[in-house]
């Protein structure tokens, strides 16, 4: 393998980016959770993850190279994220498939080879990968929209403010008035999650927990059909595939602080 700044024979990948996929971190786009996430790609799921490097051969084919050496990869992607250059290049030893295609956009291109293009003969270790279609709402889209909201939960939580539209039984509004009748969507997702808790933990990866300012924490978890987005110490979002671009804000009441708290007793973390 190479960097974008050297010249590529027959047998080098221009590396572009790189992602890790294990049970704490994992483009969520491809999947609920971690295992789903690796079928999605034709892996088994290592219960250590692997690391996706993202590139283009001389001709300017798309492939995935998929690596067992993720804190190679990890470390790659803090350098990239403080704007410092580092030259991933994972032994063959590390390799553990060569997948056609991309399963994500990618908006950057090697420079001095060929438009991205799929290669003309896979000769690849899995399926030829493309990125989710997010044009109409679904479960990627969906799953997209939640991890915005993490990564802008200050711009998110200033536009609701006070305002929670969807409160809970026994809960009452700013004005004190008593609450409308709760979202079914809402319940449902709260249902589920209590499930998580009390009656069978689900696979690794749909409930994970980050960090978040003031020592909270951030949670994201998934289920059939709904994400949700919540900080331990304030509200959650909730999406539902059934409602296309809709961000539902559930308020805290009696039932959510202690609810995201065992939420977050169970969730992988990253390490």
């Amino acid at each position: 393998m190479a960097g974008t700044d050297e010249v590529a024979d027959d047998d080098t990948l221009y590396v572009l980016t790189a992602l890790l996929l294990t049970p704490a971190q994992f483009p969520s786009v491809l999947g609920d959770d971690y295992p789903a996430a690796c079928a999605s790609l034709g892996l088994e799921p290592y219960a250590e993850g692997f690391g996706l490097v993202l590139g283009q051969d001389s001709t300017g084919g798309r492939w995935t190279v998929v690596v067992d050496d993720v804190s190679l990869v990890a470390v790659a992607i803090a350098s990239w994220d403080c704007g410092m250059e580092y030259d991933l290049s994972p032994s063959d030893r590390t390799v553990v498939a060569a997948l056609p295609g991309w399963p994500l956009e990618v908006a950057t291109v090697a420079p001095g080879v060929p438009a991205p293009h799929d290669p003309e003969d896979d000769g690849g270790d899995g399926p030829r990968l493309s990125p989710p279609d997010t044009d109409t709402w679904g479960p990627a889209q969906r799953r997209m929209g939640a991890d915005e909201i993490a990564l802008q939960w200050a711009i998110w939580r200033e536009q609701v403010g006070d305002q929670v539209t969807f409160v809970q039984p026994g809960e009452r509004t700013e004005d004190g008035e008593e609450p409308a009748k709760p979202h079914e969507g809402v319940q449902r997702v709260l249902k589920d999650l209590h499930g998580y808790v009390e009656v069978e933990a689900p696979p690794p990866g749909r409930v994970r927990s980050s960090f978040a300012p003031d020592g909270a924490r951030m949670l994201r978890a998934d289920g059939p059909g709904w994400s949700l987005v919540a900080r331990t110490d304030d509200i959650a979002f909730v999406l539902l595939d059934d409602e296309p671009g809709e961000v539902l804000p559930v308020g805290r009441g009696p039932e959510l602080p202690g609810l995201l708290e065992a939420l977050d007793k169970m969730a992988v973390r990253p390490s």
